[in-house]
């Protein structure tokens, strides 16, 4: 009989459910959005109760599309939005609070008086992260401070917190349980020891009781208790952006992936041991398969980047669909000197600017819907180059190929950008769908679908490559403009 593996991916705006072969191709798939809830600017929240049921949801729906059950299916993997909090009554089930999303801002106050007793860089060395409102542990922190009774409660070990791997595992399973990469996104990992820092614990006043076990990316954490998977082990678990970089099989030190999403992250692994940023990247983990040394990896993180093709659509009604801004950028030559500077929630790498916000600039009356929605796609590959830029400092390491997947890379305009403005080749695989492969071949790994690395390497393939069409005289001229109007952005938020 014919088995595959199935990968649970829950994004920043949906969930999917994806069944692949040994061969690395998709056999099955289906998804479904779920609501962004805004309470007050700078605040995002999910339904942690509707994420479950989409995930129930996809699930049946993919495995009826092809005709498949439980027994064709040897292990799932599962990848998630990564920071995004939830905190939950452990008897019950119930979340106490809607999920707090990665993009959520409310935790300012705590990052300023945090920074202000020892700057920004107070926790690099521990946790490999900088002091920002983006990590899960000053989430958590909130929680417990503003919701009834959840301080008292967390103490006598009556609720759970997880980020949406945990959650969903806590479900399906019963098992509290993290994996590293998800630890190490908290703020209260330890690099080096890969458990939870108990000066961290202190620091951030959070109690050791309320946090789940961390364990490898890849191994069966437990066996699905009920539903259309009941019976399936659970066996792969990997944060959206480190299953990206496994999917796209960025196995050696200094081969790096960029995923095209709502945010846009790159990912550079380097090795078995944690290189420490000195450009305004993040130090996080890259995987961990078993029993075997962790790898790690520098990371840039960009908040706005498919997020701002969604603005474009749902706030300003520029473009009735988000696949509609490539044939509309594409109506007019270039930019027309407008730029778009997407803090929405503050510059993520490598400025690092809680206080920034959103800037247009440029703007004369030339300027139209085009020229803004060029801008708009430009906007992320300039992001790119300002990390890769700080990436190659770190690294010491020239970058002159890079993987990409997501859903932004089917824009041709926008890859054809990004090879300009990074005088580099970028590649785009036969399958795109890294995030889900990834969180696939992790659980694969663990119940022996896939050998060994080198079975999956045999699986990527180049569908397209772009390479560099623009003269050097013209890509520092924009870039130059980005960098002002970057600029400009800085300090909006008292």
């Amino acid at each position: 009989m014919t088995r595959y593996i199935g990968a649970i991916d829950q994004g920043t705006t949906s969930t999917r459910f994806m069944v692949f072969d040994r061969e690395g191709r998709i056999v099955a798939s289906a998804q479904r959005e779920h609501r962004q809830i805004y309470p007050q600017p700078g605040w995002v929240e999910h339904s942690p109760q509707e994420i479950l049921r989409n995930t129930d949801a996809v699930i049946e729906q993919a495995l009826q599309a092809v005709n498949l059950t439980a027994r064709d299916l040897l292990a799932i993997g599962i990848t998630n939005q990564r920071e995004t909090t939830v905190l939950w009554d452990r008897r019950s089930g119930e979340p106490l609070h809607n999920a707090l999303v990665w993009q959520d801002t409310r935790v300012d106050a705590l990052v300023a008086y945090f920074a202000s007793q020892a700057g920004k860089d107070r926790f690099r060395e521990v946790t490999g992260l900088p002091m920002a409102s983006y990590f899960s542990g000053l989430k958590l922190r909130w929680l417990l401070d503003h919701v009834p009774q959840a301080r008292e409660r967390a103490e006598r070990g009556e609720l759970c917190f997880g980020t949406i791997d945990s959650w969903l595992l806590w479900h399906l399973t019963k098992t509290h349980v993290t994996d590293v990469t998800n630890a190490s996104r908290t703020q209260l990992m330890n690099l080096a020891t890969l458990q939870w820092d108990e000066s961290m614990l202190r620091v951030f006043d959070i109690p050791s009781g309320v946090l789940p076990r961390i364990a490898s990316s890849s191994e069966v954490y437990g066996e699905i208790s009920h539903g259309v998977l009941a019976g399936v082990p659970i066996a792969g678990i990997l944060g959206d952006q480190h299953a990206a970089l496994v999917g796209q099989t960025c196995f050696a030190a200094g081969e790096a992936k960029n995923t095209y999403g709502t945010g846009c992250f790159l990912l550079m692994n380097t090795g078995e041991k944690p290189v420490v940023s000195g450009a305004g990247l993040v130090t996080t983990l890259a995987y961990q398969f078993g029993k075997a040394p962790a790898c790690y990896a520098l990371e840039g993180s960009i908040a706005i980047a498919g997020a701002l093709v969604q603005w474009l659509r749902d706030n300003l009604g520029i473009i009735a669909h988000s696949s509609d801004i490539e044939a509309l950028a594409s109506s007019v030559q270039d930019n027309g000197d407008v730029y778009i500077v997407p803090a929405f929630s503050g510059l993520y790498a490598p400025y690092w600017k809680d206080h920034a916000r959103g800037v247009i600039a440029g703007l004369t009356r030339f300027a139209n819907k085009a020229h803004i929605a060029r801008a708009a796609l430009e906007a992320t590959a300039y992001q790119t180059r300002d990390v890769i830029a700080a990436m190659e400092q770190d690294s010491g390491i020239r970058l002159t190929t890079l993987r990409v997947d997501g859903g932004m890379v089917g824009n041709e305009l926008l890859m054809q950008f990004q090879a300009d403005m990074l005088d580099a080749q970028v590649v785009r695989p036969r399958i795109t769908e890294t995030t889900a492969l990834g969180a696939a071949y992790a659980a694969g790994l663990a119940t022996g679908y896939w050998g060994s690395i080198e079975d999956l390497k045999r699986n990527w393939g180049v569908e397209k490559t772009w390479s560099p069409q623009m003269s050097k005289s013209q890509r520092g001229d924009l870039y130059a403009s980005w960098q002002k109007a970057v600029t400009r952005s800085f300090g909006w938020k008292e």
